[in-house]
């Protein structure tokens, strides 16, 4: 893959263009990830409504029929079901961990295997949620898939 940075102050946007002989899987995959540098969400704060970059939503996680989106800084409530924001966000490496927990895959600093076939997860900061032994399947193939990409 030949990869070129034109840098112009003349541009007044940034353009990705991607040419290739067919969009395989790594293609496609490669759009998912630029696209999640352009979705925001909408989280709820102290009654006022904000703008979230996708990238810096470290989980999901719902309690009391309410959905909860957590970044470094903050807890937003989000008016979206759990469900909605999973269908939203799974291209772009977000994925079930339990019945009421989504996380981003990108933010994960580490895993360790716990008793029962479940997972301990250690965020980017710091913070720990179990992948409960349902979900870890689907945690464990996107390890796997990790690993595969850094010898493609």
């Amino acid at each position: 893959m030949k990869i070129t940075l034109n840098q112009d102050a003349a541009y007044h946007e940034t353009e990705v263009i991607i040419n290739c002989p067919r969009a395989d899987e790594d293609i496609l995959r490669l759009i998912a990830m630029l696209r999640i540098y352009q979705k925001k969400l909408v989280g709820i704060l102290d009654g006022e409504r904000h703008l979230l970059d996708v990238k810096d939503i470290l989980y999901i996680d719902t309690a009391d029929k309410k959905t909860f989106l957590y970044t470094e800084k903050a807890v937003y409530q989000s008016a979206l079901r759990l469900y909605e924001l999973e269908n939203a966000l799974k291209e772009l490496d977000f994925f079930r961990a339990g019945r009421s927990v989504i996380l981003n895959f990108r933010r994960i600093r580490s895993v360790r295997p716990e008793l029962g076939r479940r997972w301990l997860v250690t965020m980017d900061n710091g913070e720990q949620v179990w992948v409960s032994r349902q979900y870890a399947g689907e945690l464990k193939e996107k390890l796997l898939e990790a690993e595969r990409s850094i010898f493609k």
